[in-house]
């Protein structure tokens, strides 16, 4: 029996075509192949007159000529964000980086504008989505009822990343992400530095000796060290007799395996990827000494549960700590009474305390950039502009006397 052929396909219109029964306009047109290699076709109909159509039909042309044509796809956002675009770049990323964008994006942007498609996406849609945000987006706390500018602006980058590989796979034919207006620069700016003078930090650790803590804390004081990688540091990357630690990993939080809460974990890497070796004071390596003595009697008091990482600076168990409950302990202890004389800054601020301190000290700001690990100097100088400035003062007033007698 003869095998009955196939139907023929609609030849594309050479003009867009009248619908008589409904009064409207309507096209078909040619597409180049697709990847298996078969015919394709656009077809769009409900035009009402017919130069809208033809405005369509040549807009349609113009986009397979510059190869700029996306096929009409019905994703919505929710589903090309969490299936498709996390999932991709979940090797590029750190860590710690994807999990806030995987949380943003599941918290944040799913609820509110998720179920819209993703081709229908526009800078309209954006702005009121970031409106919303600023207005009511706190999921918790007992802070005001919607997110910070930083916030909202950091979620502007990662659906504009989204956005800009939605195009690079043929998904958008324009990232609506740049005609949007996020959050200004600066009114996202980082929260202000506040630091300590050389009496308070002294002040400070006198009052925390003989607890856990001092260690740590006196770490990241007289170091200037980020949080993780204090927390990082193993007793094989301290030489106590040359004075020296070496910078090699970090401590990051990210979510417990079971999928619920989150922990300290240990990353083999630092925050710049570059290890880097600083030298220690003589404070420093005494307070080390006598850490390393209290720690080796609690290594013994728990005997085989201990969870042997070589950290310095850990829990009783062994265990990393969780970074974020590491600096709201540090936040706590400055709301005691006993600590009432000294001005509020957050755990970070040691760092800067230390960079400032150095700087007004006379260390040049080149050694000062590689002791924090910072990428250039550059990076050291704008976060610090306001005590080299005055370094500057200082220097053009020791020159003038040089000239003119003191």
């Amino acid at each position: 029996m003869a095998k009955k052929a196939a139907p023929a396909k609609r030849a594309a219109s050479a003009a867009p075509q009248k619908d008589e029964v409904t009064g409207t306009w309507w096209f078909v047109v040619d597409l180049p192949p697709g990847p298996d290699g078969q015919r394709r076709q656009a077809k769009r109909r409900g035009f009402p007159t017919r130069k809208a159509a033809q405005e369509e039909l040549d807009r349609l042309r113009h986009s397979v000529t510059t190869n700029t044509y996306v096929p009409p796809k019905r994703q919505t956002l929710s589903e090309y964000l969490t299936d498709d675009w996390l999932p991709a770049v979940r090797r590029e990323l750190a860590a710690s980086t994807w999990e806030s964008y995987d949380r943003n994006v599941r918290v944040h942007v799913v609820p509110r504008i998720g179920g819209v498609q993703l081709q229908q996406a526009d800078g309209a849609l954006l702005n009121r989505f970031y409106a919303s945000l600023l207005e009511s987006g706190r999921k918790r706390g007992n802070q005001s009822a919607g997110l910070k500018p930083r916030t909202v602006r950091y979620i502007h980058t990662i659906l504009s990343g989204a956005f800009d590989d939605a195009v690079r796979w043929q998904r958008l034919v324009v990232n609506p992400a740049t005609r949007a207006t996020p959050p200004s620069a600066g009114a996202s700016k980082a929260p202000e530095m506040r630091t300590w003078t050389g009496p308070q930090v002294r002040s400070f650790l006198a009052l925390c000796e003989g607890d856990r803590y001092y260690g740590p804390f006196a770490f990241l004081a007289l170091t200037g060290c980020r949080r993780g990688e204090a927390l990082g540091l193993r007793w094989s990357d301290v030489d106590l007799d040359r004075a020296t630690a070496a910078i090699r990993q970090t401590v990051i939080p990210l979510t417990k395996a079971s999928g619920k809460g989150r922990e300290g974990r240990i990353m083999p890497r630092t925050k710049t990827d570059r290890a880097r070796v600083i030298e220690l004071d003589a404070a420093t390596v005494n307070m080390l000494r006598t850490w390393k003595a209290r720690q080796a009697e609690e290594r013994l008091l728990l005997g085989p549960g201990y969870d042997d990482s070589d950290l310095i600076f850990c829990r009783p168990d062994g265990r990393p700590y969780h970074p974020e409950a590491f600096s709201k302990t540090f936040d706590r202890r400055l709301r005691q009474p006993k600590y009432s004389a000294l001005p509020m800054i957050r755990l970070h601020d040691l760092r800067h305390t230390w960079a400032t301190l150095a700087l007004a000290a006379g260390v040049d700001v080149v050694i000062v950039s590689k002791r924090l690990g910072h990428g250039s100097p550059m990076t050291t100088w704008q976060t610090y502009q306001h005590v080299v400035a005055g370094m500057q003062t200082d220097a053009a007033e020791k020159v003038a006397a040089l000239i003119f007698g003191a």
